[in-house]
Protein backbone atom coordinates (compact mmCIF):
# COMPACT_ATOMS: atom_id res chain seq x y z
CA UNK A 1 0.00 0.00 0.00
CA UNK A 2 1.48 3.50 -1.02
CA UNK A 3 1.85 6.82 1.54
CA UNK A 4 -0.80 8.11 -1.02
CA UNK A 5 -2.99 5.10 0.04
CA UNK A 6 -2.66 5.50 3.87
CA UNK A 7 -3.08 8.35 3.56
CA UNK A 8 -6.81 8.65 1.60
CA UNK A 9 -8.19 5.51 3.78
CA UNK A 10 -7.39 7.75 7.25
CA UNK A 11 -8.85 10.84 5.74
CA UNK A 12 -12.04 8.36 4.46
CA UNK A 13 -12.01 7.08 8.06
CA UNK A 14 -12.25 10.72 9.11
CA UNK A 15 -15.23 11.67 7.01
CA UNK A 16 -16.81 8.81 7.70
CA UNK A 17 -16.47 8.99 11.75
CA UNK A 18 -18.02 12.62 11.28
CA UNK A 19 -20.64 11.64 9.41
CA UNK A 20 -21.70 9.02 11.65
CA UNK A 21 -21.81 10.82 14.40
CA UNK A 22 -23.64 13.62 12.64
CA UNK A 23 -26.02 11.69 9.88
CA UNK A 24 -24.95 7.94 9.30
CA UNK A 25 -23.97 6.95 5.65
CA UNK A 26 -19.74 7.34 6.69
CA UNK A 27 -20.05 4.08 4.62
CA UNK A 28 -20.20 5.90 1.73
CA UNK A 29 -17.22 7.24 2.03
CA UNK A 30 -14.94 4.57 3.12
CA UNK A 31 -16.37 1.58 1.16
CA UNK A 32 -15.54 3.37 -2.33
CA UNK A 33 -12.23 4.26 -1.04
CA UNK A 34 -11.31 0.80 -0.26
CA UNK A 35 -12.72 -0.02 -3.56
CA UNK A 36 -10.63 2.18 -5.52
CA UNK A 37 -7.62 0.85 -3.96
CA UNK A 38 -8.03 -2.65 -4.87
CA UNK A 39 -9.22 -4.31 -1.53
CA UNK A 40 -11.82 -6.78 -2.77
CA UNK A 41 -15.45 -6.03 -2.12
CA UNK A 42 -16.56 -8.44 1.10
CA UNK A 43 -12.35 -7.91 2.51
CA UNK A 44 -13.54 -4.37 2.11
CA UNK A 45 -16.57 -4.38 4.30
CA UNK A 46 -15.57 -6.64 6.80
CA UNK A 47 -12.52 -4.32 7.57
CA UNK A 48 -14.52 -1.38 6.94
CA UNK A 49 -16.99 -2.34 9.46
CA UNK A 50 -14.68 -3.51 12.33
CA UNK A 51 -12.43 -0.56 11.10
CA UNK A 52 -15.54 1.80 12.69
CA UNK A 53 -16.23 0.47 15.91
CA UNK A 54 -14.04 2.59 17.49
CA UNK A 55 -14.78 5.85 15.55
CA UNK A 56 -18.62 4.51 16.40
CA UNK A 57 -17.63 4.56 20.43
CA UNK A 58 -15.99 7.84 20.11
CA UNK A 59 -19.20 9.31 18.87
CA UNK A 60 -21.19 7.72 21.55
CA UNK A 61 -18.92 9.11 23.97
CA UNK A 62 -18.56 12.70 22.70
CA UNK A 63 -22.95 12.68 22.93
CA UNK A 64 -22.80 11.60 26.41
CA UNK A 65 -24.67 14.21 27.81
CA UNK A 66 -27.17 13.08 26.06
CA UNK A 67 -27.41 9.81 26.75
CA UNK A 68 -28.17 10.62 30.19
CA UNK A 69 -30.94 8.90 31.54
CA UNK A 70 -31.53 6.31 28.91
CA UNK A 71 -29.88 3.82 30.39
CA UNK A 72 -33.66 1.48 30.58
CA UNK A 73 -33.68 2.41 27.09
CA UNK A 74 -30.66 0.55 25.89
CA UNK A 75 -31.73 -2.54 27.76
CA UNK A 76 -33.95 -3.03 25.47
CA UNK A 77 -32.62 -1.86 22.46
CA UNK A 78 -28.96 -3.25 22.60
CA UNK A 79 -29.79 -6.54 22.98
CA UNK A 80 -31.64 -6.44 19.72
CA UNK A 81 -29.24 -4.76 17.62
CA UNK A 82 -26.59 -7.03 18.52
CA UNK A 83 -28.90 -10.09 17.65
CA UNK A 84 -29.57 -8.24 14.73
CA UNK A 85 -25.90 -7.36 13.18
CA UNK A 86 -25.35 -10.99 14.06
CA UNK A 87 -27.76 -12.42 11.48
CA UNK A 88 -26.23 -10.01 8.92
CA UNK A 89 -23.06 -10.98 9.70
CA UNK A 90 -23.95 -14.51 9.11
CA UNK A 91 -25.54 -13.53 6.13
CA UNK A 92 -22.58 -11.81 4.54
CA UNK A 93 -20.33 -14.54 5.06
CA UNK A 94 -22.72 -17.85 3.75
CA UNK A 95 -24.11 -16.41 1.52
CA UNK A 96 -21.93 -16.31 -2.12
CA UNK A 97 -19.84 -13.93 -3.24
CA UNK A 98 -21.69 -12.83 -6.07
CA UNK A 99 -24.81 -12.40 -3.75
CA UNK A 100 -23.07 -9.57 -2.26
CA UNK A 101 -22.13 -8.03 -5.49
CA UNK A 102 -25.37 -8.06 -6.43
CA UNK A 103 -26.93 -6.90 -3.33
CA UNK A 104 -24.68 -4.26 -2.52
CA UNK A 105 -25.60 -1.88 -5.42
CA UNK A 106 -28.84 -1.79 -4.08
CA UNK A 107 -28.02 -0.98 -0.77
CA UNK A 108 -25.66 2.02 -2.10
CA UNK A 109 -28.74 2.93 -3.94
CA UNK A 110 -30.81 2.55 -0.56
CA UNK A 111 -28.59 4.62 1.74
CA UNK A 112 -28.24 7.09 -0.65
CA UNK A 113 -31.89 7.28 -1.49
CA UNK A 114 -32.41 7.65 2.66
CA UNK A 115 -29.86 10.47 3.14
CA UNK A 116 -31.65 12.30 -0.01
CA UNK A 117 -35.04 11.41 2.22
CA UNK A 118 -33.93 12.50 5.52
CA UNK A 119 -35.23 15.99 5.63
CA UNK A 120 -38.57 14.40 5.22
CA UNK A 121 -38.27 11.38 6.95
CA UNK A 122 -37.34 13.99 10.35
CA UNK A 123 -40.24 16.02 9.11
CA UNK A 124 -42.49 13.21 9.22
CA UNK A 125 -41.35 11.56 12.22
CA UNK A 126 -41.92 15.64 13.84
CA UNK A 127 -45.21 15.34 12.96
CA UNK A 128 -45.77 12.19 14.34
CA UNK A 129 -44.86 12.69 17.19
CA UNK A 130 -46.45 16.11 18.03
CA UNK A 131 -49.85 14.59 16.79
CA UNK A 132 -49.94 11.37 19.44
CA UNK A 133 -49.41 11.06 23.03
CA UNK A 134 -45.97 10.85 24.65
CA UNK A 135 -44.70 7.22 24.26
CA UNK A 136 -43.31 4.81 26.95
CA UNK A 137 -40.03 5.46 28.40
CA UNK A 138 -39.11 2.73 26.03
CA UNK A 139 -41.01 2.96 23.32
CA UNK A 140 -43.69 1.47 21.34
CA UNK A 141 -43.72 -2.53 21.51
CA UNK A 142 -42.55 -2.86 17.52
CA UNK A 143 -39.13 -0.53 18.62
CA UNK A 144 -37.00 -3.58 19.53
CA UNK A 145 -37.65 -5.65 16.91
CA UNK A 146 -37.34 -3.04 14.46
CA UNK A 147 -33.80 -1.99 15.84
CA UNK A 148 -33.17 -5.55 15.22
CA UNK A 149 -34.06 -5.86 11.96
CA UNK A 150 -31.87 -2.77 11.11
CA UNK A 151 -28.88 -4.41 12.94
CA UNK A 152 -29.60 -7.05 10.24
CA UNK A 153 -28.77 -4.80 7.74
CA UNK A 154 -25.67 -2.52 10.03
CA UNK A 155 -24.15 -6.37 10.17
CA UNK A 156 -24.53 -6.82 6.50
CA UNK A 157 -23.29 -3.44 4.79
CA UNK A 158 -24.52 -0.90 6.67
CA UNK A 159 -24.64 2.45 4.94
CA UNK A 160 -27.55 4.99 6.17
CA UNK A 161 -27.83 2.53 9.24
CA UNK A 162 -28.06 5.61 11.14
CA UNK A 163 -30.75 7.29 9.55
CA UNK A 164 -32.79 4.26 9.48
CA UNK A 165 -32.43 3.82 13.35
CA UNK A 166 -33.44 7.64 14.02
CA UNK A 167 -36.40 7.07 11.55
CA UNK A 168 -37.09 4.61 14.04
CA UNK A 169 -36.79 5.79 17.28
CA UNK A 170 -38.00 9.09 16.51
CA UNK A 171 -41.32 7.59 15.63
CA UNK A 172 -41.27 4.89 18.13
CA UNK A 173 -39.98 6.76 20.99
CA UNK A 174 -40.90 10.07 22.08
CA UNK A 175 -38.32 12.16 23.02
CA UNK A 176 -35.83 14.89 21.61
CA UNK A 177 -34.06 13.80 18.31
CA UNK A 178 -30.45 14.95 19.78
CA UNK A 179 -30.79 12.11 22.76
CA UNK A 180 -31.76 9.62 20.24
CA UNK A 181 -29.15 10.35 18.07
CA UNK A 182 -26.80 10.16 20.74
CA UNK A 183 -28.77 6.18 21.30
CA UNK A 184 -28.30 5.63 17.63
CA UNK A 185 -24.51 5.89 18.17
CA UNK A 186 -24.29 3.39 20.58
CA UNK A 187 -26.36 0.85 18.77
CA UNK A 188 -24.39 1.66 15.66
CA UNK A 189 -20.95 0.53 17.71
CA UNK A 190 -23.08 -2.34 19.21
CA UNK A 191 -23.94 -3.55 15.81
CA UNK A 192 -20.70 -3.33 14.49
CA UNK A 193 -18.57 -4.02 16.62
CA UNK A 194 -20.88 -7.21 16.63
CA UNK A 195 -20.43 -8.17 13.42
CA UNK A 196 -16.93 -7.23 13.75
CA UNK A 197 -16.45 -9.88 16.14
CA UNK A 198 -18.19 -12.68 13.98
CA UNK A 199 -15.76 -11.27 11.09
CA UNK A 200 -12.33 -11.41 12.87
CA UNK A 201 -13.06 -15.38 14.33
CA UNK A 202 -13.90 -16.09 10.09
CA UNK A 203 -13.98 -13.84 8.04
CA UNK A 204 -10.75 -12.57 5.89
CA UNK A 205 -9.29 -9.24 7.46
CA UNK A 206 -7.47 -6.62 6.12
CA UNK A 207 -5.58 -5.41 9.60
CA UNK A 208 -3.96 -2.69 8.49
CA UNK A 209 -7.46 -0.99 6.74
CA UNK A 210 -8.73 -1.59 9.83
CA UNK A 211 -6.28 0.06 11.73
CA UNK A 212 -6.64 3.25 9.13
CA UNK A 213 -10.24 3.40 9.27
CA UNK A 214 -10.42 3.34 13.17
CA UNK A 215 -7.24 5.95 13.96
CA UNK A 216 -9.67 8.35 11.51
CA UNK A 217 -12.80 7.65 12.27
CA UNK A 218 -12.22 8.13 15.91
CA UNK A 219 -10.97 11.78 15.32
CA UNK A 220 -13.91 12.47 13.13
CA UNK A 221 -16.27 10.84 15.48
CA UNK A 222 -14.80 14.23 18.00
CA UNK A 223 -15.18 16.12 15.38
CA UNK A 224 -18.69 15.16 14.47
CA UNK A 225 -19.54 15.83 17.97
CA UNK A 226 -17.77 19.13 18.58
CA UNK A 227 -19.00 20.83 15.22
CA UNK A 228 -21.36 18.35 12.92
CA UNK A 229 -24.46 20.36 14.01
CA UNK A 230 -22.92 23.40 12.78
CA UNK A 231 -22.38 22.22 9.23
CA UNK A 232 -24.52 22.93 6.59
CA UNK A 233 -27.18 19.83 5.88
CA UNK A 234 -27.83 20.11 2.50
CA UNK A 235 -24.09 20.14 1.76
CA UNK A 236 -23.65 17.42 3.71
CA UNK A 237 -25.76 14.69 2.37
CA UNK A 238 -25.53 16.16 -1.01
CA UNK A 239 -21.52 15.05 -0.40
CA UNK A 240 -22.92 11.89 0.80
CA UNK A 241 -25.06 10.94 -2.36
CA UNK A 242 -22.14 12.10 -4.29
CA UNK A 243 -20.17 9.52 -2.82
CA UNK A 244 -22.53 7.13 -2.86
CA UNK A 245 -22.66 7.53 -6.90
CA UNK A 246 -19.23 7.24 -7.23
CA UNK A 247 -19.26 3.82 -4.94
CA UNK A 248 -21.64 2.63 -7.37
CA UNK A 249 -19.75 3.21 -10.40
CA UNK A 250 -16.26 1.87 -8.92
CA UNK A 251 -18.71 -0.78 -7.74
CA UNK A 252 -20.07 -1.44 -11.19
CA UNK A 253 -17.14 -0.68 -13.26
CA UNK A 254 -14.72 -3.84 -10.70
Amino acid sequence: MSPAEVVAIILAGVAAGTINTVVGSGTLVTFPTLLAIGVPPVTANVSNSIGLVPGSISGAIGYRRELAGQWRRAVRLVPASAAGAVVGAVLLLVLPAGAFSAIVPVLIVLGCLLVVLGPRISAAVARRRAERAAAPDHGTWWTPPLVGLTGVYGGYFGAAQGIILLAVMGIGIDDDLQRLNGMKNVLGAVANGVSGLVFIVVADVDWLVVLLIAIGAVVGAQIGAAYGRRLPDAALRAFIVLVGVVALAAFLRG
